[in-house]
């Protein structure tokens, strides 16, 4: 098969489309024909030598794909030949093809595109297990993300909208706004121009800024508020005050997902599959695309999510 390869770390030219050796599944596994995948912050980290896959994970970078089931490990039920697919990776989604812990595995939902799919399972569970399953996001409750027009972003707007939140977001321009209000957002915060701690006060806060946002999320909780921090585009080191945490009665919650367990990435999964599948086939959330790219042109389309000008997911497709 032919795959993305990491040979050094380096700029988007490091991708390169090279024929490598068919995987095959273990027990507990299936073999996937890729249709789609997608490109996700953590593939750029990886390209950059600065987010190593976990022991045991695929070298290949892509954190989710979507396809049909070319065969199935032993021990595995409740799955067959050609099912159509979507699944949470640890990596390898760029790529022909690619094994996966069937407790990773999705059906493509009602209504949905097979390739679209691909950019459903690494946003859905990120903001699913964090907002959700950790942070306990309630209807009622005020709930702000950073970063709206994001994968992650686009996907908890509607998630959050859905079941009866009020959802803030923060965005950098005018067009992102707009397209983040047409997905539900009550509030959207230009953070070129404004505070968003002004805004406040929030019950959850999911931040991938990090270091740079600590101070001022924390200033923004309610009390018994709740704040879920997913990266670390502003950097990993900041003062926490403790103080200030007290008062409200809030907490700080720190979590990646790429290197948990199998069998916490299995609930995870199985939780997602649970209640937000069931959105997503009567359309009341989608799955949000930006484009789609050829994956052997993945370099490209590191290069659109590098200039961030994106709203949702950018895909990498193969021709079928």
């Amino acid at each position: 098969m032919h795959a993305i390869v990491i040979r050094e770390p380096g700029d988007p030219d490091v991708l390169q489309w090279d024929e490598v050796p068919d995987p095959a599944p273990g027990p507990g596994e299936v073999l996937v024909d890729v249709a789609a995948s997608a490109v996700n912050r953590a593939d750029v980290l990886q390209r950059l030598g600065f987010y190593e896959p976990p022991p045991g994970a695929s070298r290949y970078p892509g954190l989710e794909a979507s396809g049909r089931i070319a065969a199935l490990g032993e021990g595995v039920t409740g799955w067959n030949v050609g099912d159509e697919v979507c699944a949470l990776l640890a990596g390898g989604g760029y790529a022909e093809k690619v094994t996966v812990p069937e407790g990773q595995l999705l059906p493509v939902p009602k209504g949905v595109d097979l390739v679209e799919a691909a950019g459903l399972p690494e946003v859905v569970s990120t903001v699913w297990s964090n907002v959700y399953m950790l942070a306990d996001l309630r209807p009622g409750e005020r709930f702000l993300v950073h970063g709206g027009g994001s994968g992650i972003g686009t996907m908890a707007i509607q998630l959050a909208h859905a079941l009866g939140s009020a959802v803030a977001c923060t965005v950098g321009g005018d067009e992102k706004a707009a397209r983040c209000r047409e997905l539900g957002a009550d509030e959207v915060i230009n953070y070129r121009e404004d505070d968003f701690v002004q805004h406040g006060p929030f019950d959850v806060i999911l931040d991938n800024m990090g270091a740079k946002y600590l101070a001022r999320n924390v200033n923004a909780l309610a009390v018994n508020g709740r704040l879920a921090v997913i990266g670390l585009q502003g950097g990993a080191r900041a003062e926490l005050d403790l103080g200030e945490l007290l008062r409200k009665r809030g907490a700080v919650h720190a979590t990646s997902l790429r290197a948990r367990p199998l069998d916490e990435k299995a609930e995870i999964v199985r939780s997602v599959r649970e209640h937000v599948w069931p959105l997503l086939e009567s359309g009341r959330v989608r799955p949000i695309v930006d484009r789609t790219v050829p994956m052997a042109e993945a370099a490209h389309a590191h290069r659109l999510l590098e200039d961030g000008a994106h709203v949702g997911k950018i895909l990498l497709t193969l021709e079928k």
